[in-house]
């Protein structure tokens, strides 16, 4: 059984099988899938299903609404929707336009100003590493571009904030890493 490797959660619908918990494991270990629905009952089975990674197991006889229901559950979790725009405390930032409206004026978003901003949005009011926000904007050979990415700080920081060296809505968490305040977030 083959995998899709370009998405991060699948879902693995398994009937009965001798050795079952063993295909299971290889499976999840090698093709990375994380939901189980099995004819396999007995709640030790469940248990090492879920000791080997898997986010759900359902057993059988199931309801068909409760599968589609659970389905449609785990596609949104893995496949959540994409942010079109976002409300910060002194501006709008929309990402179908690539621009920061504040004030009533329009400033357009370069194209790494754009994945840094998408990649806080989508970690909004949460703590995000230098590290962890390098290699989402430049990939694995991110090593250097720690200076880079805090001249890019800046100048988001000039399109988001009504006063740049003060800022409300991103801020630097010392020895952290950087955390975008979302109106109405957590």
């Amino acid at each position: 059984m083959k995998g899709d490797h370009t998405k991060s959660k699948s879902i693995l619908l398994v009937d009965d099988e001798e050795d079952l918990l063993n295909m299971i494991r290889e499976i999840l270990l090698d093709e990375g899938y994380s939901n189980i629905i099995s004819a396999k009952d007995a709640m030790d089975d469940q248990y090492y299903g879920f000791s080997l990674g898997a986010d759900d197991y359902l057993t059988k006889p199931f309801d068909a609404m409760d599968l589609k229901l659970r389905l449609q559950a785990i596609l949104r979790r893995a496949y959540p929707a994409p942010i079109s725009t976002v409300n910060l405390k002194n501006c709008h930032v929309n990402f179908e336009t690539a621009t920061v409206e504040r004030k009533g004026e329009s400033y357009p978003l370069t194209a790494k100003e754009f994945a840094i901003l998408k990649t806080l949005c989508e970690n909004a009011n949460r703590i995000i590493s230098i590290d962890a926000l390098c290699q989402a904007v430049w990939g694995d050979a991110y090593f250097g571009y720690d200076n880079s990415l805090m001249a890019h700080i800046r100048r988001i920081r000039e399109k988001i904030e009504e006063n740049p060296s003060s800022p409300e809505s991103l801020l630097t968490v010392k020895g952290l890493g950087y955390k975008l305040v979302v109106e109405g977030g957590n």
